[in-house]
């Protein structure tokens, strides 16, 4: 018997019975409360549920007592895969809140708390060295900044997400459609293994299941509620980066498309997009910008920027930065490090300048363009706070 927690057990159990996806598992969950209560309920009770028939009411009873579950579980201990529920408190808070977040996640690798702040990038597989690039130019420039860049691992756009992300530094996590131990396509195992090593791999998905088309579709409603928000980059009107565009709506998230030439067909998906009132984009400063203000602040580690470094003396840069909003991720390294010691309660200027330790008119100077861009709000007596927008 593994050393496994009970709740993940029937989660696993309950995950494992063919005909059971996200509609089904919420359903069945809203009807008994908790997986073991599912699998321990009649035949006549199951099939009260929307959806459930008498064949999948006896694979669900079927399901209690198969020895399948135990056996997927000792595969995932072996090799090296964290069973992640949805009660335990390092599963993804953003994706917690969704409409139907999976109640088990299969992780390979690593996910942390800094990956709250994180936005999707998906688009064509068969690409244009336009939608390439560009993809390549927003997920580093993400990246730099401390997002962590979401995608699928797919071809194309995926792909150079991902690429772009490790390249400068950053972190990305890959959502899989199929099993975690199943890499597709195949080709992107070296990317995947890369991946490993700075963020995450993860699914819903049971160990080893196979390529099926409509596990896709269920895959990118993770994509989008890991995010704060999801760019489309090249798109077909048929394209399944649209249904990760229907998701982010659906859940609230933002969605942000890059204009392509209106007389190509790549383009057709992210022009109707933006027609129908998606944020035009040109590059990450224009996503950060859109995106509101964080439910809870995240300590993000700093990433240097050097735009604003003096030749006689540099500012004192903190290990990690505290985010109230992710557009505060656009200033530079002095604007960032004086935000950082301004607070969401009245702080003295003077205490301000203290804890600065640079020169008083390098933090006065700071100081009005934090103003000017809304981050801060002087009040009389001599203060400021931190405004969140």
């Amino acid at each position: 018997m593994p050393d496994i927690e009970p709740a993940i057990l029937d989660f696993v159990r309950l995950n494992m019975v063919s005909g059971v996806g996200p509609r089904i598992m919420q359903r069945l969950l809203a009807q008994f409360g908790t997986a073991g209560r599912v699998l321990s309920a009649t035949g006549s009770e199951l099939l009260n549920v929307e959806g459930v028939g008498a064949k999948l009411s006896a694979e669900i009873t079927k399901a209690a007592t198969s020895p399948v579950a135990l056996e997927e579980i000792n595969r995932c201990q072996s090799l090296g895969i964290k069973l992640l529920g949805i009660f335990q408190p390092d599963y993804p808070q953003t994706l917690k809140e969704i409409p139907d977040p999976p109640p088990i996640l299969y992780v390979r690798g690593e996910i942390l708390p800094q990956d709250q702040l994180a936005v999707g990038i998906v688009g064509s597989r068969r690409c244009s060295h336009y939608g390439i690039k560009h993809a390549e130019i927003l997920a580093r420039g993400l990246a730099q900044r401390g997002i962590t860049v979401i995608s699928g691992l797919a071809k194309g756009i995926d792909a150079a997400a991902h690429k772009a992300a490790l390249n400068a530094g950053g972190r990305t996590i890959a959502v899989m459609a199929t099993g975690v131990d199943n890499i597709y396509p195949p080709e992107n195992k070296s990317l995947a293994d890369e991946i490993l090593q700075h963020g995450a791999i993860l699914s819903e998905s049971p160990l080893s299941r196979p390529v099926r088309p409509e596990f896709f579709p269920q895959r990118n409603r993770i994509i989008s509620g890991l995010s704060l928000g999801v760019i489309v980059i090249e798109a077909t009107q048929t394209s399944g980066s649209l249904h990760t565009a229907r998701h982010a709506y659906e859940q609230g998230r933002e969605v942000f498309a890059l204009p392509g030439p209106v007389d190509r067909r790549e383009s057709e998906g992210c022009l109707a997009l933006l027609r129908d009132g998606a944020i035009l984009i040109r590059n990450a400063d224009d996503v950060l910008e859109s995106l509101g203000p964080l439910m809870h602040p995240q300590h993000v580690p700093h990433q240097p920027r050097d735009l604003f470094d003096s030749p006689i003396t540099t500012v004192p840069q903190p290990a990690a930065v505290t985010v109230h909003s992710p557009r505060e991720l656009t200033l530079n390294d002095q604007e960032k490090s004086i935000l950082n010691l301004i607070h969401t309660v009245p702080r003295s200027i003077e205490l301000v300048i203290e804890e600065a330790h640079i020169e008083i008119s390098r933090v006065m100077a700071t100081l009005t363009i934090l103003e000017m861009k809304r981050f801060i709000k002087r009040l009389p007596g001599g203060e400021v706070v931190r405004q969140i927008n």
